[in-house]
């Protein structure tokens, strides 16, 4: 029986090929390259949404009460504690922020701010903005 190739068939293996050497950036995806975070650089860019009223006095993963006003964040991977410059790329505005919760879990989000930081950045209308974190510590 003689067999035949298709095209789908002759280009399996370039599209397979193709496929393996393709890489991702991380900022895509809201993972952090360590080497970004090690030497302080600008360590991640992607979407910040806030997050508050119905969180306003529970505890946060680290322990400590949730206060919407308090300058912090919740972030994945970073620890408890690190201080981050978030800077809405948008409008230039920038503020300090302190990790104390874990999140988003919201889909290509990398940082969720508590609503006094959100404000400061004016994204709380919006519910979103495009931002850079900087790691200062």
């Amino acid at each position: 029986m003689k067999k035949t190739l298709t095209r789908a068939s002759l280009l399996m293996p370039i599209l397979f090929v193709a496929a393996c050497n393709t890489t991702t950036d991380p900022t895509e995806t809201g993972s952090i390259s360590t080497k970004a975070i090690e030497t302080g650089r600008e360590m991640q860019r992607g979407q910040a949404s806030w997050y508050g009223p119905g969180f306003h006095g529970r505890r946060t993963a680290s322990g400590e009460r949730f206060n919407s006003y308090d300058m912090t964040a919740a972030h994945r991977s970073l620890p408890f504690g690190t201080r981050l410059r978030v800077v809405n790329e948008t409008n230039g505005r920038s503020v300090v922020v302190r990790v104390n919760d874990r999140g988003p879990f919201a889909h290509r989000r990398i940082i969720d701010l508590a609503k006094g930081p959100a404000q400061q950045l004016g994204l709380t209308s919006a519910g979103t903005a495009y931002v850079s974190l900087h790691r200062l510590d």
